[in-house]
């Protein structure tokens, strides 16, 4: 079996810029031709007194199979020493781009081409544009048809300035610019020459310098969470985390983070059914693991190694987008985006350009994304995700976005973007501005009503405690209304039929029910009441959620048992194992001591 190394290249520029002079140099001239074909082609060509072009093979190897190469219309294979090259052709068209934005084909590296004479044209930026697109680091530009200007170093020179120039606008730095004439040769396979004032490498020298892209053994390991096993049989207590594993390997005894909870364990044994027991798991095995300490994840939880090169932990991203859905893709409107095996709610929040697949227009100015629009943009999501940037490992760097139950868009994820500024903090910020008061202050609501307003949360990381924590809520209800004060207690899964019934969908249930309770915070506690609930395992990024959503006013968050936080600090820790009357009685003595309410009154 061959193992010898492979790589992509994408090849793009103007039809008459010499692109598919470049890829039949490129095959003649290593050799990657089926026997007697290129003889066949010249002697066609003299037959009917044409002049002979490397073009010209591209056409006469459509559909033929010979010698173990496949050539299409996109893509033709050719061999140097060092490795495979596989060249995809980049016409431009809507197939093409789809099937490289979305991550169908990948390309690790690009050349483009561009022709010395003519310039740069407005072609010219739009391939740039599209490359940026795909997220390729390593891109070469090949100045062809220097022997039309006579080799003349001056003129590269002014095309490598204008051209570098406008690439660093969209993000890409160029490798390298070579000056060649694909038709007689120059520069391509061998020196030229007619370029001695250029000391660079060959186009052939310069591929077998790009670096190829990792196994996914070899990167670091990710497996999104598929399910959480649990068996009761037999006195069978074990919790299987279970999954695919993308990349990279994890071993018993490896200690593992989950993301985005940021929750830590060490893995105890790995899993496999019907299989014998194994303690190393690889990319693309689907295994379960148990852990050493019991921790409660959910499904669509990243699980990473700790101690490697970490994922980007973001709510917000820059990605390019390809669209296909029947409406168009419109800002500030909830869609559901698939990573992994995470389902979130997500939203359009900037386009930042677009490219009109069928025409290759470039616009910047479009207010939604139509279908079959190649988009640029800044993505949001309800709360924050980990994934990898494309360019770093691809399977966890690709998406598909859901609008109204059909997959709509597929893209790649670019960058992650800074998060500080999201759409929560501008709502925030236009909700206070446009907050309408009523006369009475909130000193003579405490005078009356004998207290402070505030909102408790109350949490747990252990599933034990679920039922538990709603019954401190209602029971510190009870206790404070008793002695006059103004509380109320409403549990969260009470919003999936009120409030949020008409707003939330299955992926967003958990959103709106945290967006809603802060809401209603915010209207309670401005009305003076001790506002109370109940909320398990509220992570670190919900529980700041909810700070943001009461403000201007106070937040208290009390923990039950086993903590769900990873860096967040509660207000006060309640061990398990204590009575209902002696937490209620902790949680009224943190309300005297932030004199909340008043010794004497209790």
């Amino acid at each position: 079996m061959d193992n010898r190394e492979q790589m992509n290249i994408v090849i793009v520029g103007h039809v008459d810029h010499g692109k598919s002079t470049v890829i039949g140099r490129l095959l003649a001239d290593t050799g990657s031709l089926p026997e007697g074909k290129l003889e066949s082609v010249k002697e066609y060509c003299k037959k009917n007194s044409r002049p002979f072009e490397y073009a010209f093979l591209l056409d006469a190897l459509k559909d033929e199979q010979a010698q173990g190469i496949t050539i299409d219309t996109a893509r033709c294979f050719f061999k140097t020493g060092k490795r495979d090259y596989i060249i995809i052709d980049a016409p431009g068209h809507i197939e093409f781009l789809k099937n490289m934005v979305t991550g169908a084909s990948r390309a690790e590296a690009a050349l483009l081409v561009i022709d010395a004479k003519e310039g740069i044209r407005e072609n010219s930026k739009r391939h740039g544009h599209i490359v940026s697109m795909l997220g390729i680091k390593q891109v070469v530009v090949l100045v062809n048809k220097m022997d039309l200007v006579d080799f003349d170093n001056n003129i590269f020179n002014s095309i490598k300035s204008e051209f570098t120039e406008f690439l660093d606008k969209i993000n890409i730095k160029p490798i390298n610019f070579i000056p060649i004439s694909a038709f007689n040769g120059d520069n391509v396979a061998g020196k030229s020459a007619n370029t001695l004032w250029y000391e660079g490498p060959t186009v052939l020298e310069q591929l077998d310098g790009f670096a190829n892209k990792k196994e996914n053994r070899q990167l670091p390991f990710r497996m999104p969470v598929q399910d959480i096993y649990k068996f009761t049989e037999e006195n069978d207590d074990r919790r299987i985390v279970a999954g695919t594993v993308l990349s990279g390997t994890v071993k018993t005894g490896d200690e593992v983070v989950f993301l985005p909870s940021k929750k830590r364990s060490v893995i105890n044994s790995v899993e496999g059914f019907n299989t014998a027991p194994a303690h190393t798991a690889y990319a693309d095995q689907a295994v379960g693991f148990t852990l050493k300490t019991q921790i409660y994840i959910k499904p669509g939880e990243l699980m990473v190694k700790a101690g490697e090169t970490q994922p980007v932990l973001s709510s917000r991203f820059r990605v390019n987008i390809f669209w296909v859905g029947h409406v168009p893709l419109i800002k500030n409107k909830n869609y559901k985006l698939k990573i992994g095996t995470m389902r979130i709610a997500v939203k359009l929040v900037e386009i930042l350009n677009i490219i009109d697949a069928a025409e290759l227009n470039i616009d910047t100015f479009k207010d939604q994304v139509e279908r079959h629009d190649v988009a640029e943009c800044i993505l949001e999501t309800a709360k924050p995700i980990a994934f990898d940037a494309i360019s770093d490992i691809e399977l966890t760097g690709r998406f598909v976005i859901v609008d109204n139950y059909e997959i709509s868009g597929g893209g790649i994820i670019l960058e992650g973007v800074p998060d500080s500024d999201n759409s929560l903090v501008e709502h925030i910020r236009d909700r206070e501005y446009l907050w309408e008061k009523g006369l009475i202050p909130a000193a003579d609501r405490e005078e009356i009503y004998g207290h402070k307003s505030k909102f408790i949360v109350i949490t747990s990381g252990s599933e034990e405690n679920e039922k538990a924590i709603r019954d401190i809520g209602k029971n510190l209800e009870d206790r404070l209304f008793k002695r006059n004060y103004k509380a109320y207690y409403l549990g969260v899964s009470s919003l999936l039929n009120g409030l949020a019934a008409d707003s939330s969908t299955d992926f967003q249930a958990r959103d709106s029910q945290i967006r809603q309770i802060g809401e209603l915070a915010r209207i309670f506690t401005d009305a003076g009441q001790i506002f109370i609930t109940s909320v398990f395992d509220l992570d670190d990024y919900e529980a700041e959620k909810l700070k943001l959503l009461n403000q201007p006013n106070e937040i208290i968050i009390v923990n039950v048992g086993q903590s769900p936080f990873n860096s967040f600090k509660p207000d006060s820790n309640i061990s398990t194992g204590r009575s209902l009357d002696s937490t209620v009685d902790s949680i009224c003595d943190l309300l005297k001591q932030q004199e909340i309410i008043l010794d004497y009154y209790i």
